[in-house]
């Protein structure tokens, strides 16, 4: 099994934040981000930054986890 790096495992912690955050939003139209941070304030924006940015290297984790396999 692959041991994943401190990097690697903020990234999926943030895109689960993110996932469940737009579970919130599809299912009862309730924002999280929005009602901790304000809507699309500067740290809203810095949270959704984040959250694109883990998924974005998350697709590098996937790769390197097909590649152990």
């Amino acid at each position: 099994m692959t041991k994943l790096s401190a990097l690697d495992l903020i990234a999926l912690v943030l895109i689960i934040i993110g996932g469940l955050n737009w579970l919130l939003i599809g299912l009862f139209g309730f924002n999280l981000v929005a009602a901790i941070f304000g809507d699309m304030s500067l740290l809203a924006k810095i949270v959704y930054c984040l959250v694109g940015l883990a998924a974005i290297y998350s697709v590098f984790i996937l790769g390197k986890l097909m590649k152990k396999q």
